[in-house]
This record gives structure tokens, C-alpha cells and sequence, in this order.
């Protein structure tokens, strides 16, 4: 991860990040599932067998949050506080199971100054999750707030 801060105009539409491939296990898998999302295709490997999917499957909101989590560790942001904005076009392509290994991939696609505030703008980036095959299995658009150098730079 990045030991510094980076500012808005650090940031470059294109710029891409990767994360390490990411095992998922059985047990993060009904762990989640019982404390976040209690349906029974995440949290019970003998129902889910015979249920929509033939077998246990990650909740999509556990999907989601991995993303956040990998790739703040790969370190795209650094040491920068970036305040989220919100979460567009958030799709489940294809379950996630035990045993699969997912990569998390962010692209920034646009780079803004607040027209407003001179001590911030926003980073919209697109986001793919693929399994071990490659497959896409969750993609989603984020947008978040940066703090701008110009608002930082000593007064003279």
C-alpha cells in the first residue's frame, strides 16, 4: 500500500489497479451470509444444494464489500481519505463458491474538480470482479470525494 497522500490531480483517467487473487472459502462464506445476509443459499451448504443455484454461493453484498477491502489493500488510493459517494450500476453477474478466486480490477474512467469547492473533487472508477477462469461475476460504478492539492499548498 502507498505511504502517501495523493490529491485529485494525482489521479488520471485510465489509471488501473489490481488486486492479489483472493480464495473464498465455505466458512467466510456462511459466516457472512449469517451475519449479514441469513438466506439460506449463503448460509446453509445442504439447502442450497437442492436450492436455485445447486449449491452454496456468496451473498453479492459479500462480493461488494471484498472489493472495497482488496482494493484499498493493493493501495490505489494510498493514504488518501476518500469519502464515498455512492455505488451505480452494481450487477451480480454469475455466483461466487467455495473454492473460487477472485481478482478485483478498478479503472478510473473520470477524474473532476468540484465546481463548487476548490478543496475537493471526485473520482468516478469502473469496477470488474472476475473468478479464476476469468469470468466476470460482479461489476459496478463508484464515485467518491478526494481532497485537491490546490486547497493544501501553503499560502505565500
Amino acid at each position: 500500500m502507498s505511504e502517501t497522500a495523493r490529491y485529485l490531480e494525482d489521479f488520471q483517467v485510465g489509471e488501473r489497479w489490481v488486486s492479489a487473487p483472493t480464495p473464498i472459502t465455505e466458512a467466510e462464506i456462511v459466516a457472512y451470509g449469517l451475519a449479514n445476509d441469513p438466506q439460506p443459499m449463503h448460509t446453509d451448504p445442504e439447502w442450497a444444494k437442492t436450492g436455485p443455484f445447486g449449491g452454496l454461493i456468496a451473498s453479492g453484498w459479500q462480493i461488494a464489500a471484498l472489493s472495497m477491502r482488496l482494493f484499498v489493500q493493493s493501495g490505489g488510493y494510498g493514504k488518501t481519505p476518500v469519502i464515498g459517494m455512492g455505488i451505480d450500476e452494481l450487477r451480480w453477474r454469475k455466483p461466487v463458491r467455495a473454492g473460487d478466486v477472485l481478482t478485483v480490477e478498478r479503472e478510473i474512467v473520470e477524474v473532476m474538480p468540484s465546481t463548487t469547492h476548490a478543496d475537493r473533487g471526485t473520482i468516478r472508477t469502473r469496477v470488474s470482479v472476475r473468478n479464476q477462469s476469468g469470468d466476470v461475476v460482479m461489476t459496478l460504478s463508484t464515485l467518491g470525494r478526494v481532497p485537491a492539492r490546490m486547497a493544501n499548498a501553503p499560502s505565500v
